[in-house]
């Protein structure tokens, strides 16, 4: 392979000899290797390994940075509904659930 050039990591490759190199490219790529492929300089494709088909768990989102997880602790149970009777208006009702009068 003459024109390999490793840039950010990656290696890139222009067509003629990806073409030439198709079957060591993909051993390459299926070890983990990612490989863009160039013609006259401009990338066009990249070649890797697969990614998985199984749907990322929230502990995996949370160790690779891309989801945060909660500031607050929930409780365990939900908040109980508050009866509220027809004649009663709602503001006076939320009123006394926040401690008002």
């Amino acid at each position: 392979m003459r024109t390999v050039k490793h840039i950010e990591g990656q290696t890139h490759i222009g067509v003629r000899d990806f073409r030439a190199n198709l079957a060591a490219l993909l051993r390459r790529a299926a070890s983990g290797e990612r490989i863009v492929v160039t013609a006259d300089g401009a990338p066009l494709a990249m070649l890797g390994p697969l990614e998985s088909n199984d749907s990322p768990t929230l502990e995996s989102l949370f160790a690779s940075g891309l989801a945060l997880p909660p500031r607050a602790k929930r409780p365990d149970h939900p908040a109980q509904p508050t009866p509220i009777g027809a004649d009663v208006r709602v503001g006076s009702t939320l009123d006394a659930i926040r401690g008002g009068s």
